[in-house]
């Protein structure tokens, strides 16, 4: 699994002009899925997120997680975060799983985050074509991936 976390003052997604999911501040979370992922993955990553101390403290340093500031996530499915463009112009996603691979897990991550999290997390709408409108904040952007675990 990939996802990459923007630290947001507030984020949106809407598909076919109904918001499916917003927040104020908090994280939105773009995530990918490949074939070889696991339950393991799942766990792995969905603690990172929910652990990730990148919002400040009372002296400014990036310390505290989303839990601890109160805040919310907005999970959104993004395939293309697979996409390679070794060849050619045109991007490749034959990382990506298919939808049926990828939305069972895609179903239990945001039952892992809710969970880890504490409490409901919003989310888009898998396979739909969604826009994603958001405030940036700093702007913070993190990559993880399950696999590299850097």
């Amino acid at each position: 699994m990939r996802a990459v976390i923007q630290r947001v003052a507030e984020a949106r997604v809407t598909v076919a002009g109904r918001v499916t999911g917003s927040i104020q501040k908090g994280l939105l979370v773009l995530l990918a899925v490949e074939d070889p992922d696991t339950a393991e993955d799942i766990e792995w990553l969905s603690g990172k997120i929910t652990r990730l101390r990148i919002f400040s403290d009372d002296t400014g340093v990036m310390n505290r997680s989303v839990p601890e500031i109160g805040g919310d996530i907005l999970l959104v499915s993004q395939f293309t975060l697979f996409a390679s463009t070794k060849k050619g112009n045109r991007p490749s996603y034959i990382r990506s799983a298919r939808p049926e691979v990828a939305i069972p897990l895609y179903e239990k991550f945001i039952a892992r985050l809710t969970q880890d999290f504490g409490k409901p997390i919003a989310t888009g709408e898998f396979g739909a074509q969604m826009d994603v409108s958001l405030v940036n904040d700093s702007p913070v952007t993190i990559i993880i991936d399950s696999k590299l675990r850097e």
